[in-house]
């Protein structure tokens, strides 16, 4: 596959492995990072989601929150969040690691409509959210077909792999939110971690710091992405 060099446009050779990595340019002697494809975009939504499970075929949805991430920087004015009632009750031990009860969701909106007013929130943004990939993305799609929703395509980010871009691939390297906080020296004092709103917040501030230590440019080209599914309307 080919790559376009962002500087001079010299059309660089490489795997589809080397997607994410930063590569040479023989032409101009510059770095970019190896993508098939160049986008203009700048606008993201970091998001995350709260289950009462890891299972997006059993489980459902129990809280989003999102944030948006415009031209490189974090927006903490510009944030959406919603509270989703499910059809069984809240296990214990999800109440006891998120500190969401049945009471905090008993006048909350079903999963289905939570995320239909979340899609209709983030727009034609490009979504981002930490092992995204293996979670937030599958449970979005499940939720979707499990209520016959009309969706659209959407790209996404799993930020995990910027995380690797930056820290590397080899065994025992973790890439849990918890590692990329500490590595990243964020700032996570007086923040709630595993409620949505607080874990938004940590992510974005994560994200912020990883672009910036990868020198990305604001489209974040070079950066894996995958597909995802949202509700239309």
């Amino acid at each position: 596959m080919n790559a376009s060099c962002p500087a001079c446009d010299h059309q660089v050779s490489g795997p589809k492995s080397a997607c994410g990595t930063r590569v040479g340019c023989p032409a101009c002697g510059g770095s970019f990072y190896f993508t098939d494809c160049r986008r203009a975009g700048e606008a993201f939504v970091i998001y995350d989601l709260e289950t009462t499970g890891l299972d997006p075929a059993q489980d459902e949805v129990i809280q989003i929150a999102a944030m948006r991430f415009v031209g490189g920087r974090l927006c903490p004015s510009d944030t959406w969040s919603s509270f989703a009632k499910p059809r069984r009750p809240i296990p214990a031990f999800i109440e006891s690691y998120t500190g969401i009860g049945n009471h905090h969701v008993a006048g909350a909106p079903r999963p289905e409509e939570a995320i239909r007013a979340f899609a209709a929130w983030a727009g034609d943004a490009t979504l981002i959210a930490h092992n995204g990939l293996r979670f937030d993305s599958k449970f979005l799609g499940a939720t979707c077909r499990r209520h016959g929703l009309p969706t659209r395509d959407v790209e996404s980010i799993d930020s995990i792999h910027m995380s690797k871009m930056l820290f590397g691939k080899a065994r025992g390297t973790g890439h849990s939110l918890d590692a990329l906080v500490s590595r990243l020296a964020v700032d996570d004092h007086g923040i709630r971690r595993h409620d949505a709103r607080g874990d938004v917040e940590i992510l974005g501030r994560a994200v912020e710091a990883l672009s910036r230590r990868l020198g990305l440019d604001v489209a974040f080209n070079g950066v894996p992405r995958h597909g995802a599914v949202v509700p239309v309307g």
